[in-house]
């Protein structure tokens, strides 16, 4: 009886201090700043991602051109590729106000601008004009989410656990996502889209006072250490130089074609021989394949070229070589950003890292690759309201995720990890076919929703079909998102866990942002439904990558058991793919 005293009072003794440790947090002014700073991060993306393209299509502006203007999101996955110079340059004049603060205040300048802008410009009259803008918006929002997560690592404490701060982070996105979203289709609705996106600069404008009240950390002496790339035992600095460099041109050679093709297209260029604007279709089937294999491929032959190097002592450093400038630290970070992580997965996985590319590329093409022509598709196709769009698509939509990342996590508990992610893979592709149906008057929707008694919510079924097929949809995505991450997550290393998991992640979007503009002008050219039963279809690839890496996984898996342990990662979490 003395003993169960002692705990309950134990008990009573423990509980106030974890209570007190979240109170202390959330009064905590890093707290405050990390909501703001949030908000700041979730409404550019809203705004030029997504809530764009319900202005454009609203002022007639052809899928097509939509498709290809939406390839300003490719600067969300590629932000890696510049994050070195986030992380070493020191901004004249800005510095001063901290390692952080001075990138921050200068990103959300340049985006409070940016929406200004994009609201004194008609993209009607001036399309050229509108898209420069959005893309310069697009990198500075980039740039800012770098710095950041990197402000949200650099302080937290104890008094602020980096857990509780990426809890506010996503709080404060989740809200951004509403206002630039849901709020933005609502104004939509009583006033000009110029004048939504100056209100919409205020609210950017407002982050501003948050960074000024920012706490800051100073650059620590760690940042000078000499980088392990330069040790005894290391690749040389010189071969390093030349892979770094083929896969820099090939980097270069990507962005430079896409961006290069975007201006044409957008600058209302023609073609000489035909008289006619460029072709998506046509430049999507001659560059896209090379793209992919600039920004894949050659890097991951790279890789594998360097793991054969580094086994061979003749083309390693006998002694440590310190790095001695600026530009050779920032070699060695960008190397260890783009080469190193593929390096590690080249040597763990051996050729099976051809089947988990194609997983990792395919996997969520059927969302990326459309998903930009949802308020086309709702606003002008549909002739839904903003209002009806903003409560489906922004309020009731953000619920039915939550439900399918809830229903991951049970399938994960209950059938496993692989089974999972092939069902995510499954009801991802089919969910195209709910709007494919809906695009051709809904026959099957309605039929399901007499069955199941849901035509009593509404006489014309109209808002009852929305939320039926954005139901499905949304759960079907929060299913395969959370089965993608924690298949990201278990095949990644822990030694390169942060830049090897932001390397492949940022590889999903390569193919469906590369797509979407070809998807534009089909649509223009046969409609919408013959669009979605394609895009179904395609999800059917990601289907037989993941029975492929099940089946590697499972070979791999028999193989540790029968010789014995094997070295981290992919063989000993490959045994447990059937069961985690």
């Amino acid at each position: 009886m003395a003993t169960a005293a002692a705990a309950d009072d134990t008990a009573k003794v423990e509980q106030p201090k974890g209570w007190r440790l979240i109170r202390t947090a959330l009064s905590n002014r890093k707290t405050a700043v990390m909501l703001a700073f949030g908000f700041g991060a979730g409404l550019p993306f809203t705004l030029l991602i997504g809530t764009l393209n319900a202005w454009l299509g609203e002022w007639q502006i052809d899928l097509a051109t939509i498709g290809v203007l939406s390839w300003i999101g490719l600067a969300y996955a590629f932000k890696f590729l510049w994050s070195p110079l986030v992380d070493r340059v020191r901004l004249p004049g800005l510095e001063r106000l901290g390692r952080r603060r001075g990138w921050l205040l200068l990103c959300q300048i340049i985006l409070t601008l940016t929406f200004f802008g994009l609201s004194l410009s008609d993209p009607r009259l001036a399309l050229g004009t509108f898209a420069l803008i959005a893309v310069i918006g697009a990198f500075a929002s980039a740039t800012q989410d770098v710095v950041i997560d990197a402000w949200r690592i650099d302080v937290a404490d104890e008094e602020a656990p980096v857990e509780i701060l990426s809890s506010i982070y996503q709080l404060g996105f989740r809200i951004a996502a509403l206002i630039g979203g849901a709020l933005a289709l609502v104004l939509s609705e009583r006033m000009s889209w110029p004048a939504v996106y100056a209100v919409m600069g205020v609210f950017m404008g407002l982050t501003l006072i948050a960074t000024l009240l920012a706490p800051d950390t100073p650059r620590t002496a760690s940042e000078e250490q000499q980088s392990a790339l330069r040790r005894a035992g290391a690749i040389s600095p010189k071969l390093r130089a030349i892979g770094l460099g083929i896969v820099g041109l090939g980097w270069a050679w990507a962005i430079w074609t896409v961006g290069a093709f975007m201006a044409d297209m957008l600058g209302g260029a023609v073609d000489p021989a035909t008289g006619k604007p460029p072709s998506v279709g046509d430049f999507t089937k001659t560059y896209g394949p090379l793209i992919v294999a600039a920004t894949v491929l050659i890097p991951a032959i790279v890789a594998a070229v360097f793991n054969w190097l580094a086994a061979r002592p003749h083309y390693v450093l006998e002694r440590d070589v310190p790095a001695s400038s600026g530009l050779e630290r920032t070699a060695d970070h960008a190397y260890g950003a783009l080469i190193l992580p593929l390096a590690e997965l080249v040597r763990r996985m051996g050729w099976g890292v051809i089947i988990v590319m194609g997983l990792i590329l395919s996997y969520r093409i059927t969302d990326n690759i459309w998903g930009s022509f949802a308020f086309p598709f709702y606003l002008q196709e549909l002739q839904y309201t903003g209002d009806e769009v903003a409560f489906a698509s922004k309020i009731f939509g953000v619920f039915m995720t939550m439900a399918g990342i809830a229903i991951g996590g049970i399938m994960f508990a209950t059938v496993g990890r692989m089974p999972t992610l092939m069902i995510g893979a499954i009801v991802a592709a089919a969910s195209n076919l709910l709007y494919a149906d809906l695009a051709s008057g809904a026959p099957y929707i309605d039929a399901f929703a007499r069955t199941f008694g849901l035509d009593a919510f509404g006489h014309d079924l109209r808002m009852v079909r929305l939320l039926i097929a954005i139901s499905g949809e949304n759960i079907a995505g929060g299913l395969a998102g959370a089965a993608f991450v924690a298949y990201l997550s278990s095949i990644t290393s822990r030694e390169f866990s942060a830049v090897q998991y932001a390397l492949l992640s940022s590889l999903t979007f390569l193919i469906g942002s590369l797509g979407r503009a070809a998807l534009g002008e089909m649509i223009d050219q046969v409609g919408y439904a013959p669009v979605f039963y394609l895009t179904a279809t395609i999800g059917l690839v990601a289907v037989g990558f993941v029975a492929l890496e099940w089946a590697r996984q499972g070979w791999t898996g028999r193989q540790s058991r029968a010789s014995g342990p094997v070295p981290a990662g992919d063989a000993a979490r490959a045994a447990q793919g059937d069961t985690a």
